[in-house]
C-alpha cells in the first residue's frame, strides 16, 4: 500500500507487549445458529461486478484559511484492482463504491425486517463466499502458503437494554443475521487472537444508506480481497470481518455477535467503521487504549484529535455506534472511525453513491488497512493483540493531527513536562524583563482578555437572540458552515473590542501605553493556565492550549530578542513593551493553523447536527457561542493587542462600525437567506397512522429543528390532504405519547402535529385481526398479589413493532432486570424478514384481591412492511391507503418547497388494548 507523501508521526511514548500463544476455547449458545462454510458456489452477478464512476458531489465548505484546504484533502481514488506498475493488488475505491451502489441502489432501503434487508443479507453472504472461493483457489496454487478463509452466517434471537437520551429502551430481536469472515494462517495459535473489523449492512428507515454504512461494507470486502490476493501474505493474528445486519435498530446485530458467536471470545480489539456524512476524511472519534492509539499512528492520512474523543465521551453529541456493544459485553478496546463531513445527507434519501466525495473511500480504506497490517502481519506489532488478552492500558496519551499529514502523540507525563517548561519560561520572562508597574498592567490585561472573551460570547448571544426571537430568522446559517462566522463573527468582535475599550477608559495614561504588550502577554498566560486547568481534570483537550501557549511563548521570546537587539544604544535598558510586526506574524501562525482546523472540524459536525436537535434546543445560541469562542481562539492573539495601537476614540469608532456591520449582516441573512436547500434539507417526519382499535386514520407530522416555517407547512398539508379541513392539532411529546413509539426515544426531539383524516370509503383494514397483542398463560396469585402472563405479539406484514405500558414488573424473560417500582416501559422489536411473532413473559405486582385491576393497557404500533416511501418505490404492491397518500404528499412537498425538505414517510398501524 502506498503511503501519503510527507506524512510524519511524532511520538514521545510507546507500548510493548509479549506474545501470547494460548488459544481460548470456543463456546456456542442454544439461542444462536451459526453456519460455517468451507466451500460453496457463488452467484454470477457477484462474480461479474458492475462498476460505475461516482459523479463529483457538491463542493466542501469554503475554507476559512489555507489550512482548511488541507483539512479536506483526500487521496486520488484508485480505479484498478491491481497496481499497473507492480502487479500487486491495491485498494480500489471503484470496487468499494460498487458494493455501496449495489446495496443502496440495486437493493435499496435496507430497513431491518424488510424484503430489501433480506436481499442485502443475501448479497453480503454471496460476496463473502466469493472471497472464500478465491482464497481456496489461491491456496490450491500455493499449498505452502499459510492462509485460511472461513465464512459464517450467524442467525439468532435475543434481548438487551439500550439506554439512549436518558431513556431506557428494552430490545427484542428474532432471527436476525450476521455475515462473518475470518482470515487466518490456519493454525491454532494464529486463530487465538483476532482483530475485529465491523460494519453494518442495514440502513435506517428514511435512507438507502450508501455512506451509512454500505461504504464501510465495501471497504471491508476490499481489504479482505487485497489481503487474500497479496502474494505471500500470511497473518500472524487472525482478522474477523463482521458484517452485522442490524445497527440502526439499536445495535441488535453487534449484540448478537458479542453475546452468541464463539469467535467473539477470541477478539482482542475492534475497529468500527461508520459514517454520519459523505465528504472529507474520516475522523477517529473514539480510542479506548494506549495500544490502539499507537496502532492508529501508523495510518498514512491521520485525522484524529483527543478533543473529538473528549467531546464524544461527554455525551454532547447524542449518538452511538456498535462499538458500545463490543465494549459493554466483551470489554473490548479499539478504535471508532467515521466519515462525518457534510452530514446534511446523513439518514436521508440522498445518502447515495453519487454524493460520496471522490477520495473518501480511498482515504478510509488505506487508513484501516495500515492498522490491520500493523496488528496482524508478521512484520508488524504482532505482540499487541496477544498482550491485550492479558491487560489493556487505559488511554492517557495526548494526540492530534495537523493538516492531515502530521500525527503528534505524547504521554501525560510529557505534557506536564512541557507545561512546566512553558510556565517556568513565562515566569522568567515576567520577572526578568518587566518591572512592577508593567507586571501590574499584565495582570490587569489578563482580566481584560477574559472580559473580552465574555464580551465576545455576549455579543454573539445577543445577536442570536435578535435573529431567533425578533427577526424570527433562526438557522439562517444552516446551509453553509462559514456563514456562522459571517453572521456571528462581527458581533463577537464588537463585544471583545468593547471590553478592551472599557478597560482603556478606566486606566491611567501610563498603563494605556503598556496595554499592547501587556495584552499579548496576558493572552499567553490565559493559554498556559487553561492548559494546566484542563490537564488537572485529565482532559486531553488541554493540548490545544498547550500548543497555543508554545506559539505565543515563542513570539514573546522573539519580541524580546528584537527589542534587545533593535537599538544598540539602548541595549542595557530596552523598551520591552514595543511589539514588532514580525511578532504578530509569528504569534498568529499557531492559532491560524490549529484554530482554523478546529473551527472547520467542529462547525462541520455541529451545524448539520442542529437540524436534528429538536425545537427546544437553543441551537441559535449554541452556534453563536461556539463561533465566538472559536473566533476568539483563532484571532485574539492579533486583534486584542493591536487594538491598543490606536486612540481610545478610534477604538470606540471601531466598535460602532463593527456593530453597524453586524446589524446589516443580520438583516441580510434574515430577509435574504434561506436556511434550507436541495442539498441542505429540512428534516420532517410523517406518519400515516391507522388506529385499528378506534377505527380512525390520522396524519402525523413533526420537525426536529426550531427553524421558522414549519407550522405554515403543516397548515398547507392539512389544507391539501384533509378532504374535510381539520385544524392541525399540536401534540405534547412525552413518554406517554405513543404516536411515535417506533422511533422512541428520538421522538422526544420532535415537534408534532396531528391531522384527522377521513376513513377511506369501503376500506377494511387487513391488519385489524392479524396485528394483535394478547395474553396467554395468564395466572393470578392471590397469595403473592402477582400476575404471571405471556404477552404474545402477532404482527404479520408489520415491522419495527413497539409496545408500551405502565406497570410494576417483578420478573420477566429479558436478559436485563426490570426497573424498580411502577414505571413506563418501552419495548421495541426488530426481526428478520418474514418473522411474524414475538413474546414477552411477565410477572407483575397487582392490587390485592382485585384481579380486574391488574389489566395492562398496552399501546402498540408498527410500520407496514410495504408502507415506506420512497423505500418501496421499486416495489409498488398495494399497501393500503397510507402509502398512496404518502406518495402524493412526497410529490407535493417536492414541488412546494423546491426540494428543500426531506421527509421520512411511513405508513403505520396500531392501537391500544387491555390485556
Amino acid at each position: 500500500m502506498e503511503s501519503a507523501p510527507g506524512r510524519r508521526v511524532y511520538t514521545a511514548t510507546g507500548t510493548s507487549r509479549s506474545a501470547l500463544s494460548t488459544a481460548r476455547s470456543s463456546t456456542t449458545t442454544s439461542t444462536s445458529n451459526q453456519t460455517s462454510t468451507s466451500s460453496t458456489s457463488t452467484s454470477e452477478r457477484a462474480a461479474a461486478r458492475r462498476v460505475v464512476r461516482s459523479p463529483t458531489p457538491p463542493p466542501a465548505p469554503a475554507p476559512t484559511v489555507v489550512t482548511s484546504r488541507h483539512h479536506f484533502a483526500l487521496p486520488t481514488p484508485k480505479t484498478e484492482l491491481y497496481d499497473i506498475r507492480t502487479g500487486l493488488p491495491q485498494l480500489s475505491e471503484k470496487a468499494i463504491l460498487e458494493h455501496s451502489r449495489v446495496l443502496s441502489e440495486d437493493i435499496g432501503f435496507r430497513t431491518v425486517g424488510t424484503r430489501e434487508h433480506a436481499l442485502g443479507d443475501k448479497y453480503v453472504h454471496e460476496q463473502a463466499l466469493l472471497i472464500q472461493k478465491e482464497c481456496e483457489e489461491i491456496i490450491a496454487k500455493a499449498p505452502s502458503r499459510k492462509l485460511e478463509c472461513e465464512v459464517w452466517r450467524q442467525e439468532g434471537s435475543g434481548t438487551h437494554r439500550f439506554d439512549m437520551m436518558g431513556k431506557p429502551v428494552f430490545k427484542v430481536y428474532e432471527n436476525l443475521s450476521n455475515i462473518i469472515i475470518r482470515i487466518s494462517n490456519g493454525t491454532p495459535s494464529g486463530k487465538a487472537h483476532a482483530l475485529l473489523l465491523n460494519a453494518h449492512v442495514d440502513s435506517t428507515v428514511p435512507s438507502p444508506g450508501a455512506a451509512d454504512d454500505a461504504l464501510s461494507v465495501g471497504i471491508l470486502f476490499e481489504i479482505a480481497r487485497n489481503l487474500v490476493h497479496t502474494p505471500g501474505w500470511e497473518p500472524a493474528n487472525s482478522i474477523v470481518f463482521l458484517f452485522n445486519n442490524a445497527e440502526e435498530s439499536l445495535q441488535d446485530g453487534s449484540h448478537l455477535f458479542s453475546t452468541q458467536h464463539p469467535l467473539a471470545n477470541l477478539v482482542r480489539a475492534v475497529i468500527n467503521l461508520e459514517a454520519a456524512g459523505n465528504t472529507g476524511p474520516e475522523i477517529l472519534f473514539q480510542a479506548t487504549s494506549e495500544e490502539m492509539i499507537q496502532a492508529y499512528s501508523k495510518v498514512p492520512y491521520p485525522y484524529a484529535t483527543v478533543l473529538a474523543n473528549d467531546v464524544f465521551k461527554s455525551g454532547i453529541i447524542m449518538s452511538d455506534t456498535d462499538f458500545r456493544q463490543f465494549e459493554e459485553y466483551k470489554n473490548l478496546t479499539g478504535l471508532d472511525m467515521a466519515v462525518v463531513g457534510d452530514s446534511y445527507l446523513y439518514h436521508t434519501r440522498k445518502d447515495l453513491v453519487k454524493n460520496i466525495q471522490p477520495g473518501v473511500a480511498q482515504h478510509f480504506a488505506e487508513n484501516v488497512m495500515a492498522i490491520v497490517k500493523h496488528l496482524t502481519s508478521p512484520l508488524g506489532a504482532t505482540h499487541v493483540l496477544p498482550g491485550l488478552a492479558r491487560q489493556v492500558t487505559p488511554p492517557t496519551s495526548i494526540y492530534f493531527s495537523v493538516v492531515g499529514k502530521y500525527f503528534f502523540l505524547y504521554s501525560v507525563q510529557t505534557a506536564w513536562k512541557v507545561l512546566l517548561v512553558v510556565l517556568l519560561a513565562s515566569i522568567f520572562m515576567l520577572m526578568g524583563t518587566t518591572g512592577p508597574d508593567l507586571r501590574r498592567t499584565i495582570w490587569k490585561a489578563t482580566g481584560g482578555v477574559l472580559a473580552s472573551l465574555v464580551g465576545a460570547v455576549l455579543g454573539a448571544g445577543v445577536a442570536a437572540s435578535v435573529m431567533a426571537k425578533i427577526l424570527e430568522a433562526g438557522m439562517s446559517w444552516y446551509s453553509k458552515e462559514t456563514s456562522c462566522f459571517v453572521l456571528y463573527g462581527p458581533p463577537a468582535l464588537a463585544g471583545a473590542l468593547a471590553a478592551q475599550y472599557f478597560l482603556v477608559a478606566r486606566s491611567p495614561p501610563t498603563e494605556i501605553a503598556q496595554f499592547e504588550y501587556a495584552t499579548l502577554f496576558a493572552i499567553h498566560l490565559v493559554n498556559v493556565f487553561a492548559a494546566i486547568a484542563l490537564q488537572l481534570f485529565q482532559l486531553g483537550s488541554s493540548s490545544i492550549f498547550t500548543i497555543f501557549s508554545l506559539g505565543s511563548l515563542f513570539a514573546l521570546i522573539l519580541n524580546t530578542a528584537l527589542n534587545a537587539l533593535g537599538n544598540p544604544s539602548r541595549r542595557r535598558d530596552p523598551d520591552w513593551t514595543t511589539i514588532h510586526l514580525a511578532t504578530y506574524a509569528v504569534a498568529q501562525v499557531v492559532p491560524l493553523v490549529v484554530g482554523s482546523e478546529m473551527a472547520v472540524g467542529l462547525l462541520g459536525i455541529f451545524v448539520p447536527l442542529t437540524g436534528r436537535m429538536g425545537e427546544v434546543a437553543p441551537v441559535e445560541h449554541i452556534i453563536a457561542i461556539m463561533t465566538a469562542v472559536l473566533g476568539f481562539l483563532t484571532a485574539s492573539n492579533t486583534i486584542l493587542p493591536f487594538s491598543h495601537r490606536v486612540r481610545r476614540s478610534v477604538l470606540l469608532l471601531a466598535v460602532l462600525v463593527v456593530s453597524l456591520f453586524s446589524a446589516i449582516t443580520m438583516l441580510i441573512y434574515a430577509y435574504g437567506s434561506q436556511p434550507f436547500d436541495a442539498m441542505h434539507q429540512k428534516r420532517i417526519f410523517v406518519l400515516h397512522f391507522e388506529d385499528i382499535t378506534q377505527n380512525e386514520h390520522h396524519l402525523h407530522l413533526a420537525a426536529a429543528d426550531g427553524a421558522p416555517g414549519f407550522h405554515g407547512l403543516v397548515q398547507d398539508v392539512a389544507t391539501k390532504f384533509s378532504k374535510v379541513y381539520h385544524q392541525p392539532v399540536p401534540v405534547m411529546m412525552d413518554d406517554n405519547n405513543a404516536d411515535w413509539d417506533i422511533i422512541y426515544p428520538f421522538s422526544q426531539f420532535l415537534t408534532p402535529y396531528k391531522i384527522p383524516l377521513p376513513k377511506p370509503y369501503n376500506y377494511v383494514s387487513p391488519f385489524a385481526n392479524t396485528f394483535t397483542v394478547t395474553a396467554i398463560h395468564d395466572l393470578f396469585n392471590y397469595r403473592s398479589n402477582t400476575r404471571s402472563l405471556t404477552l404474545l405479539i402477532d404482527h404479520p406484514g408489520i415491522i419495527w413493532t413497539a409496545i408500551a405500558f405502565d406497570a410494576e414488573v417483578l420478573e420477566w424473560s429479558l436478559s436485563s432486570p426490570p426497573l424498580q417500582g411502577y414505571q413506563r416501559y418501552h419495548f421495541k422489536e426488530a426481526s428478520f424478514y418474514g418473522t411474524n411473532q414475538w413474546k414477552l413473559d411477565l410477572v407483575l405486582s397487582v392490587p390485592p384481591r382485585h384481579p380486574e385491576r391488574s389489566k395492562l393497557q398496552v399501546d402498540f404500533m408498527g410500520i407496514i412492511e410495504k408502507g415506506s416511501w420512497p423505500g418501496k418505490k421499486l416495489d409498488k404492491h398495494p399497501a393500503g391507503p397510507g402509502i398512496q397518500l404518502l406518495e402524493k404528499l412526497d410529490e407535493h412537498l417536492f414541488k412546494s418547497t423546491g426540494d428543500s425538505v426531506d421527509a421520512m414517510l411511513l405508513s403505520c398501524v396500531g392501537g391500544q388494548v387491555l390485556v
